[in-house]
Order: C-alpha cells, then structure tokens, then sequence
C-alpha cells in the first residue's frame, strides 16, 4: 500500500510540472509574440514575418531581411499606376521619393525583379508605375530594408474616403455603384459596415443607408463609434454592401474629421473656391493673385496626382498671406466626389463658395466685387449660375508671359454651360453635382446671374502645348476620356480633334469668332507695373514653367520598360 501510494505521488508531481512547465512556456511565447517587455532596462517590440514573404525578400534582393519600422497599409491598383499607402509609428519621420524604390517580383521566381523609382511620394503615399502581368509590387528602401506587400485593391470597387459629418452620419465616397447620375437612388436596397476587417463577419457593425447618390453613399454611424472617439482614431473602416449579393466592397476609407455639431454664429470668410488641379502649379499664382483681388478670400486647393512641385508654388503663396490649402486626392475620375467633400470643408468656413477650374477666370465687367454681388442675394438664393465664354489661343504659338488674362482675347461669340458659386449650408444632403451645378434643399432655389454683371472666362483652348494635357484624363466621373472612342461629339471635347492628341496646323487661329478684352484691360490696370510693365506673377512664374517641364521630362523619361528587368 504505502509503495502504490508512493507511486500516485510520484506520477501527480511529474504531471504537476509538466504541465507548469508548458503553461509557462505558452506565455513567454505569447509575451515575445504579441506584447512590449523589457530586456536590460529597455523596452522592445518583437515583430513576426511570414516565412515566406522573409525568405522570398531574401532571396530577390540577396540582402538579410530587417524587420521595418514602417510597413504598407494597402495597395490601390489604377489603370495606368498604383498607389502604396504607408502606416508609420507615431512620431515617425516620412520617407521621400529618394529614399524608396518600387520593387516588383515574381511569386514564383526569385531571379526576376525590377525596381524603379517611384513617381511620387506624398506624406503616407507612394505612387508607383504599374506592375507588369503576374508580378506583386512591394517597396524597397534605398538602407536594403524591404517592406512586405500588403492588401491590394481594385480600384473599379472600392469605397475610398469617409467622413463624418455634423448630424453624426458618416459620408462615404465609393467607387463601382454605377449609379445615375444626378439622381438619388433607393438607400434601402444597401448596408454600411464599420470594422477593421471585413473578412470576419463576426467583428462587423452594420448600419442603415440614410441616401445614396452617384459615387456618395451617407451612413447612421453606429454609437459605438460615436462614443469612443478611439476608434475614430484608429483604422476602423466603413463600406457598402449591396443587400441579397453578400459581398462587401473593399474599402480604404477611414471615416474621421468630424465638424463641429453647430454651424459657427459668423463665419470667417464670404467668398471662398474649391478647385481641383493635376500638375497646373504654374497657372496658380495668376489665378490665385486676380481672385484675391476682387474679393475670393480662401482657396481649397484639391490635389489630384501631380508631380510638378505644387507645394513649393503654395507654400510661396502662403508666404504672400493667401489664404490657400491643399487637400491631397488622389482619386482619379472623381472630381464630384471632390467638390462634394469640399463643400463639407468649406460650409463652416465660408457663406458661399464657387467651384471653377484654374484656367476658368471670374469677370465681373462692370467693376463690382464678389461681396457686392453676393450680398445683394435674397435670403432664398443659395446658387448662383454663371455663364461661360470659351476663349481660344488667340494667334499665339507659346505661353503668354504675362498670364492666360491678358494673353488669351479671342473667344467663341455663344456662352458653353455655366459654373456655379453655392451657400454650403443650402446643399441637399445627398450632395448631387454634376460638376456645374449641385442640388439644393427645399425652400432653396438657383439664380441665372445676368452676364452684365459676372460671367466666366474660360481660357478653355490655349496654346497646344498646354492645351494638349487635357488629353491625358479627364477629372470628372461622368465625361469620357478624350483618347477613347465615346461621346465623340460632346461639348467637353475640342471639336474635330477626335481621340489623338495631334496639333491641327491652324490651331493657333480657331475658336476666334469675337475680340474680347475686357478683363485683359482691368487685369493690366489691377497688376501692371508702370515702370516694368511686369505682373506679380511674372516674378516666379518662368522659374515655375521652367521647373514644371523639368519635372514632367522626368516622369516621361522614368516610364518603366518591363523588359529589362534589373
């Protein structure tokens, strides 16, 4: 007895420490794997990296795999580049376009890889060239640290920005709906969904659609992310869902920047514009400058993808005391989508806000400012509609040095559409626009502006060198590229160029049915120094076109030949 008793207590203490021994084990394992501890004095995080992916980086670049500080988000797949979003650690320093390659590998293959410069880098987002068929595109940077691919997205469909607005429902822009235009659609037939993976279904919060219009779907934001403000500070997400088909778009929208729940007792500014640019930096002083004259008082600048050194041309405006921002879109075919979100920017900042391009100049020609014009509004116009005269290149063969104002005096004799100037606080909440004109609420209503006291000089048909860009893409969601073969005939098209960017031999000479110089001479009385017969704008202008060519010679140059791999 005594010696089956020995035995039972033998067999319990070694069961005893066994197990001890696994269970203490498990959780060093689990501390060095998910948590912070603390070796001689210092703190440190372990970082896990898939076997693969570490042997695969290994093996195309020959170099030791280094853990990375920063890592990418996701990748977003254009038709013609990819976008790389970067998550970095707080208080990390951002990487410029010298310290980064696009690296492309094959996953089958360790001897092909290519790498090439990016085109750009802007804050926490490479835009790389895209990747050639069957390869995966990661970075690389220039300290042969690499950095695992991440989630890749098409992006025909996705929901790309969100924010929430001040009745607390989310605004979500989202790309591949197929929606009509200019008309709202029936919310009921689709679901939000807020979480930070959609691939479980378990850890999703679903919401109702309050509308859903064109590209711009407005969600109930659920409690839960309205009362832990954490959470809008980390990368929850929010998409659509189509209900009866089960799949939930790919999303890269993380809805944060809530406005204040109360519109401001006076707003700041009167006059303010939105505008969206792609590598015209060199146009904007003039823009800028004549705009600032006659009574515009903040510029919203929306950046769509351009590589000519805008922020040197708007940090000098800065400089100048104008006030001018810029918000970086990098969406393409979506300038409704932008002028939408503007507006939800600009509403607690400015009473009116107009939406024109940078070659598109206000002229008011009987001499009144925007306040003046603006002010004598009834309480019930909240839109007012602005005609257009195209002007054409006026005889000239390259850029006038003096600006597109004075340059360009040749116009077409019949107005083309019209832009428009809105009280954002008067916008229907599904936020329609086409781009000239938005939708308002009820009690609201448009004014046709008489063109004796504003209209719009587009400077639509300048000198072929400038004139021809257009023919790289169009920004707006619902007109056709110009290089295909659709709605030949519309009036956004040049008439009788067709789909190929070819000067025709008397392009300098068309478009010219009627002399107009009627803002050329108040800009040369507003700005013209006497003595030099100089405008501001020329002071930089000339370093600026000389740079911007640079640059864009640049990026033509480093287009990727995917036939010589590096």
């Amino acid at each position: 007895m005594k010696e089956r008793r020995k035995r039972d207590v033998g067999s319990w203490g070694r069961f005893f420490w066994c197990t001890f021994f696994v269970v203490i084990s498990c959780v060093v394992v689990t501390g060095f794997t998910f948590s912070t501890f603390t070796i001689f004095g210092e703190k440190s995080r372990p970082v896990l990296v898939s076997s693969w992916r570490k042997h695969a980086l290994e093996a195309i670049t020959g170099e030791s795999y280094i853990p990375p500080a920063i890592s990418i988000r996701e990748t977003v797949i254009f038709p013609d580049q990819e976008l790389v979003f970067l998550k970095y650690p707080q208080s990390a320093r951002l990487f410029n376009k010298d310290e980064l390659d696009c690296l492309y590998f094959s996953p089958n293959s360790s001897d092909t890889h290519i790498k090439h410069p990016p085109e750009d880098v802007d804050h926490q987002i490479v835009r790389c060239p895209s990747r050639p068929h069957g390869f995966t595109l990661s970075l690389a940077l220039k300290s042969n640290v690499l950095l695992p691919p991440g989630p890749t997205h098409q992006w025909d469909y996705l929901v790309y920005e969100a924010l929430i607005d001040r009745d607390n429902t989310t605004v979500a822009f989202v790309k591949g709906l197929n929606l009509k235009p200019e008309r709202a659609s029936d919310p009921t037939r689709f679901e939000c969904v807020y979480g930070w993976d959609f691939r479980k279904p378990k850890f999703l919060l679903r919401s109702e659609v309050v509308s859903i219009a064109q590209e711009i779907v407005r969600c109930k934001t659920p409690l839960s992310v309205l009362n832990n403000p954490q959470r809008l500070n980390s990368t929850i997400k929010v998409s659509i869902r189509m209900k009866g088909k089960g799949a939930i778009l790919h999303s890269v929208a993380e809805p944060k920047n809530r406005s204040p729940p109360d519109p401001p007792v006076r707003k700041p500014h009167v006059m303010c514009i939105c505008t969206m640019v792609r590598n015209q930096a060199r146009f904007l002083r003039e823009w800028v400058m004549y705009h600032a004259r006659i009574g515009v008082e903040r510029w919203f600048i929306y950046d769509n993808n351009s590589v000519d050194n805008i922020e040197k041309v708007l940090e000098s405006l800065q400089a100048g005391k104008f006030n001018v921002s810029r918000h970086l879109w990098p969406w393409i075919k979506t300038q409704e989508a932008g002028f939408a979100h503007c507006s939800l920017r600009a509403r607690d900042s400015c009473e009116w806000v107009g939406f024109i391009d940078v070659d598109e100049f206000l002229h008011l020609p009987a001499g009144v400012s925007l306040h003046d014009v603006v002010w004598n509004q009834s309480s019930t116009i909240a839109e007012l509609r602005i005609s257009c005269y195209n002007f054409g290149p006026s005889g000239l063969t390259s850029v006038p040095p003096k600006g597109v104002a004075v340059g360009y005096t040749c116009r077409l004799t019949a107005p083309e559409r019209h832009k428009s100037m809105i009280r954002p606080e008067a916008l229907n909440s599904t936020l329609i626009n086409v781009v000239h004109h938005f939708h308002l609420r009820n009690g609201f209503d448009f004014l046709n502006v008489d063109r004796g006291v504003m209209v719009i000089n587009h400077y639509k048909y300048q000198v072929w060198e400038v004139f021809k860009e257009k023919f790289y893409r169009r920004v707006a969601a619902y007109v056709a590229d110009w290089q295909d073969d659709e709605n030949v005939g519309s009036k956004d098209r040049a008439p009788g160029l067709g789909t190929r960017a070819v000067e025709p031999p008397d392009w300098s000479n068309r478009f010219c049915e009627v002399m107009d110089t009627g803002l050329r001479d108040q800009v040369l009385q507003m700005f013209e120094d006497p003595e030099t017969q100089r405008m501001p704008w020329q002071e930089h202008q000339e370093d600026d076109e000389v740079e911007s060519s640079i640059l864009m010679e640049q990026l033509r140059s480093k287009r990727m030949v995917y036939s010589e791999p590096l």
